[in-house]
């Protein structure tokens, strides 16, 4: 009821069903935060080889009930709402499919991060948020129609974004090369352009374990987001070039590769999250003063 009034500005009497599932949700999802904030104190000090898997897809399936299971909290959380006048089956049933994956990868990928989580193996999941996952369909005039996914529409209490810990990679651009005071030659990497890699973490549950690994996954947005100079002078799609252009790593997840467009797309939005991932656990290792040389006996990559 907390997070109903407080999170979504209704009581139960104004509620929609979606009201009530982003509530629940959130509530839900504040069981599982201490138990994540713990083991993420616990592997500062202790420093474990972690497993970092990254994948472009993860097909995770509806949360709420899989959190629920897996914190054996179904009975009492069913009990609860019945106490209320809710349904529990009523608020699954309304919850999106997350548009992050399609197929056999992405329901492997999916299985293993859970499956490292019920193991209590320490480690993290990269990926892209997808915007509009692949697509939804109607059919009209008996022929298939494709349509955007917008899941993330009604909100989604499953994803928190930590904007501090942005990543900003570079895109083409050149090298230059200069001596050094000590005689050394340097060489400096000068990107063409650079999009801001924004971190979005999901919590992994184990099953009945109280382990809670992360899953983070990269929204792309420009640096330079808005010109306001160009759209003073009224020229109001330029101003927002930028954005979009940053934005089409995370819109679609396989965009379509028919075209060189397309295809330089896919393999951008490799790139992109390959990059921002491997920064990302540098960035929380390397001020400890680790030895980058040591760095195997830390972390495994596995792409």
């Amino acid at each position: 009821m907390r997070n109903l009034r407080t999170t979504q500005g209704v009581d139960l009497t104004r509620a929609t069903e979606n009201d009530l599932y982003q509530a629940l949700g959130l509530t839900v999802r504040g069981l599982l935060m201490q138990d994540w904030m713990d083991r993420l104190a616990k592997q500062f000090v202790t420093g474990p080889k972690v497993v970092a898997y990254l994948s472009a897809e993860y097909l995770l399936g509806p949360q709420l009930l899989n959190t629920l299971l897996s914190y054996d909290l179904e009975e009492l959380m069913r009990a609860a709402l019945s106490e209320l006048g809710l349904d529990l089956d009523s608020l699954v049933a309304i919850e999106p499919e997350p548009g992050l994956g399609n197929g056999g990868l992405g329901r492997l990928a999916a299985c293993y991060i859970d499956s490292l989580a019920t193991l209590g193996i320490p480690a993290v999941g990269y990926g892209i948020r997808y915007e509009y996952g692949i697509f939804r369909q109607v059919f009209e005039d008996g022929k298939q129609v494709e349509l955007p996914d917008k899941w993330l529409g009604g909100g989604n209490p499953w994803e928190f974004p930590h904007t501090h810990m942005s990543q900003t990679i570079g895109f083409g651009g050149h090298t230059e090369s200069h001596v050094d005071a000590l005689g050394q030659l340097r060489t400096t990497w000068v990107p063409e352009y650079t999009v801001n890699a924004v971190p979005y973490n999901y919590l992994v549950p184990g099953y009945r374990n109280g382990v809670v690994n992360t899953l983070r996954l990269w929204a792309a947005e420009s640096p330079d987001e808005f010109n306001l100079s160009i759209f003073n002078r009224g020229d109001y799609v330029d101003a927002v070039e930028d954005q979009v252009k940053a934005s089409n790593l995370s819109k679609v997840l396989y965009p379509e590769d028919s075209t060189p467009q397309g295809k330089e797309l896919r393999l951008s939005q490799q790139y992109f999250f390959t990059a921002a991932s491997i920064r990302d656990f540098l960035d929380q290792t390397l001020p400890s003063g680790f030895d980058l040389a040591k760095l195997p006996d830390r972390v495994v990559f596995q792409l």
